[in-house]
């Protein structure tokens, strides 16, 4: 087990499932008490984070509103006291040819996946800078180093993520605060299973396959293939990482 992670409190943002719950669950497992942030019911995800006998609180928040990110962080603030950690797992992934794009469509993307990300960030960065002490971890995507059609704006978002990581790195260093990013490929989780598939696939399951089939660990990635690297990034023993993107992809993106 990593160090570090004992009485700590985190926020993670898209945890009502999917990957978020999964993050939830593994930090839980660790010793951390967790706010589960999301549009959807958390429920099922605080029954997982109590079970670990954590202390767990879900809260409905649109994380690309700010006034909702504030009543957010007000209530974890009343429930825990402090933040140590900051999981940005919130996200929107819509198929759209850029021949059909709108601005609307755009914007949705980039106020849910990069604005929401710095929204939530910036809501729990001065307690962690009076505590000097913090973890922050943010989701990129594979598909910012790979060839995709039909996700410009995602794509964007993410690369947008990639930027904002490497750059508050160095804005918070001194104080103690490590930033980071994971990148998982195409993971099948409740999400992007009830997606529609890119075009020339009958079904999800055959895009998860092809998918496979291009990375060097030849199955499709699940929510629990990302939960080690969450562990380790808002560990003590990450102390000395700050800025980095770590594809957990199963070796598709190899850079």
């Amino acid at each position: 087990m990593a160090k570090g992670h004992k009485d700590k409190v985190a926020v993670i943002t898209g945890g009502a499932n999917g990957i978020g719950q999964a993050f939830a669950k593994r930090l839980a497992e660790d010793g951390v008490q967790v706010a589960i942030v999301d549009m959807a019911d958390g429920r099922e995800t605080v029954a997982l984070v109590e079970a670990a006998e954590r202390n767990a609180l879900a809260i409905t928040c649109d994380v690309s509103k700010e006034d909702s990110v504030a009543a957010m962080a007000k209530q974890v603030q009343a429930k825990f006291g402090h933040v140590d950690i900051v999981v940005n797992c919130a996200g929107i992934y819509p198929q759209c040819d850029f021949a059909t794009m709108t601005f609307a469509d755009w914007r949705r993307v980039l106020a849910i996946n990069l604005d929401g990300t710095f929204l939530v960030t910036a809501a729990f960065v001065p307690g962690m800078r009076v505590r000097r002490w913090g973890r922050i971890v943010n989701m990129a995507s594979s598909t910012f180093g790979s060839v995709t059609t039909g996700f410009a704006h995602y794509v964007a978002s993410k690369g947008g993520v990639i930027g904002f990581t490497r750059g508050l790195a160095g804005d918070l260093a001194a104080d103690g605060i490590t930033v980071n990013a994971i990148a998982p490929g195409l993971t099948r989780s409740p999400g992007t299973i009830a997606r529609k598939p890119r075009p020339g696939f009958a079904n999800m399951d055959e895009e998860f396959v092809a998918i496979a089939k291009m990375q060097a660990i030849k199955r499709p990635e699940v929510p629990d293939d990302l939960v080690g690297a969450l562990s380790f990034l808002t560990s003590d023993d990450a102390a000395f990482m700050t800025g980095q993107t770590l594809n957990v992809d199963g070796g598709r993106v190899r850079s």
